[in-house]
């Protein structure tokens, strides 16, 4: 292709962009459609988008499943939760809500005063979370969605709110851990890979011109603590704890019990 055809491909592709039109393959739209035929689906979507994309891959043919060979799995273990959506707009749209959900030991808890604060979704456990404060109570709670029987609307003033909101961004704080990373400058070259590996924490990242380095700092719960090592062992000598005593205690008993495992003296 010569500069002036990719002069010409580039400036389509933005004014397409520019439009809100993006362009994908006829594979990509059979895996659509194949994707829209699960049952789930009609959860994920709203019933309008969910009939334009239908809509949109009516004509397309759908991938031959039985060229596909599925082997021997877990039970699985949907992504998707039918109370995303409606928790999601209680808490962009400010609202209280009264909880109603099953404990440990089979008994319902009815009509909890709930603040919900944030959906969270376990890595490790795979599975959603709500996390709200008791008002009640005045405590914090994390609730799985699927324990979750029914929840309802409740009025409430705006002082109240704004009250119960920093009550439970001040217990969270207490709650929450944080760790500095630095990246080693010889492998700069895979900062988005590294990222990847935290992809689903808070974090900030920052540069240093004069040194060259890449410092990221995470934000997560205290459960997620085994996670988030489990990761940065995975990265390697890539990356470097800085802050976190607690993390690098770990990681230096981790290193410990395999050189003292794989070592020459043990050859």
């Amino acid at each position: 292709m010569n500069p002036f055809e990719k002069i010409f491909n580039y400036q389509i592709l933005s004014r397409l962009e520019d439009s809100g039109t993006f362009m994908i393959t006829t594979h990509e739209r059979g895996w659509l459609k194949t994707m829209l035929e699960h049952p789930a689906a009609a959860e994920a979507f709203l019933p309008e988008t969910l009939g334009r994309l239908q809509l949109m891959v009516e004509q397309d043919q759908t991938i031959d499943r039985d060229g596909l060979l599925h082997k021997a799995a877990s039970k699985e273990s949907h992504v998707y939760h039918p109370y995303i959506r409606p928790l999601r707009k209680a808490i962009s749209g400010k609202q209280l809500l009264q909880l109603s959900f099953s404990m440990k030991d089979g008994r319902i808890s009815l009509k909890q005063d709930c603040f919900p604060y944030k959906l969270e979704y376990s890595m490790v456990k795979r599975e959603w979370y709500l996390l709200w404060y008791h008002i009640r109570n005045r405590m914090l709670m994390s609730t799985k969605l699927r324990k979750i029987t029914e929840m309802e609307p409740q009025a409430h003033t705006a002082e109240d709110y704004e009250w119960l909101a920093s009550k439970a961004a001040t217990l969270l704080k207490k709650r929450s851990s944080s760790a500095t990373i630095r990246v080693v400058p010889a492998y700069n070259g895979e900062l988005s890979r590294i990222l990847y590996a935290f992809s689903c924490f808070e974090k900030e990242v920052s540069f240093d011109e004069e040194s060259g380095e890449y410092t990221i700092r995470l934000f997560f719960s205290g459960g997620d603590i085994e996670y988030v090592l489990s990761k940065t062992r995975f990265l390697g000598k890539r990356v470097r704890v800085m802050e976190s005593e607690h993390m690098r205690r770990r990681m230096l008993e981790s290193a410990t019990k395999a050189l003292g495992r794989y070592g020459q003296e043990s050859v």
